[in-house]
């Protein structure tokens, strides 16, 4: 299902519309701002002062007050409190490991971000329902902190013939031309328009064999030396945090055709425009490797 559109001043919460516009109208948002820091400083022995240790982010908590109005029609503001709370009933949702929401947000002046969590707090203080009157203490728990742009980005990254990218003029015999017994690459252009890292999710469909795929401003590298797929087969790897799964097909794990070297954690894509190359065995050229990711971003 897509998502709903969101105007300025609006939030979509899981699936639901709510702020200007709506019949739930947004008194206050907190929890915006820079997300709170799981910090490791340590006491100075015989000295003032800390030693301050790494920083990682906590989970953000954002607070939002706001309020059910359909002015005399009770039955219509419990409609859209249960409207509202089944979201995070799903089981999928409420029973599955690792499985977030998203929060979207078209801040005026913004493009539309969303944050990935869960529904933690919808509390209503009934008093005044039967004038069609709800007011709403709601928290949405940011388990990944940063923000993310609200459409994916899909690059699609075929495999080449030629070494090196090409001729250069002036051409000069004797000219070398791959035959498909060795490995061909091509580089491929990928853009994160964000401000902090993100992570890519990567589908390679065969038919190929002995894949790798390298980040060229890093060097950074996963291999599959004994991977071989054919036509219509297909690995993925998913780089996320909570995720860093490799998958076949068929729904099997298959971070065992990994080689130990590749590092899954490390395997993300910095901000601005980097070169990704891969290579690998193909006779038919009509393997292709796709890359699938958010644009990150560290504020609203």
């Amino acid at each position: 299902m897509s998502d709903p559109i969101l105007t300025e001043g609006q939030l979509d919460l899981a699936g639901t519309v709510i702020g200007k516009g709506t019949l739930v109208q947004i008194r206050e948002i907190t929890g915006l701002g820079r997300p709170p820091v799981r910090d490791n400083d340590a006491d100075q022995p015989s000295l003032d002062g800390a030693w301050p240790g790494p920083d990682y982010y906590a989970t953000r908590p954002v607070q939002i007050d706001a309020a059910i109005r359909t002015p005399g029609n009770r039955t219509a503001a419990l409609d859209l409190l249960a409207t509202l709370q089944q979201p995070a009933h799903t089981a999928a949702v409420r029973l599955g490991s690792g499985t977030t929401q998203a929060l979207r947000i078209a801040w005026p002046g913004r493009p539309v971000k969303r944050l990935n969590g869960r529904l933690r707090r919808l509390e209503p203080n009934m008093d005044k329902s039967i004038f069609g009157f709800i007011p709403l203490d709601i928290e949405f728990a940011g388990t990944d902190p940063l923000w993310y742009a609200d459409t994916e980005t899909v690059t699609e990254i075929p495999l080449g013939w030629l070494t090196g990218g090409g001729f250069a003029a002036p051409v000069v015999a004797p000219i070398y031309v791959q035959n498909g017994t060795v490995a061909a690459d091509r580089p491929g252009w990928v853009t994160n328009s964000g401000t902090t890292d993100t992570w890519p999710v990567i589908r390679i469909t065969g038919p190929c064999a002995q894949v790798t795929i390298t980040h060229v401003p890093t060097g950074r590298t996963l291999q599959f030396p004994s991977l071989a797929l054919t036509a219509g087969q297909w690995i993925e790897i998913d780089t996320r945090p909570g995720y860093r799964t490799v998958t076949r097909e068929t729904g099997g794990n298959a971070l065992s055709l990994l080689a130990p070297a590749s590092r899954i954690d490390l395997f993300s894509l910095p901000p601005g425009v980097s070169e990704m190359r891969w290579t690998a065995f193909d006779a038919t050229n009509t393997a292709r490797l796709r890359l699938t990711w958010r644009d990150a971003y560290t504020a609203l």
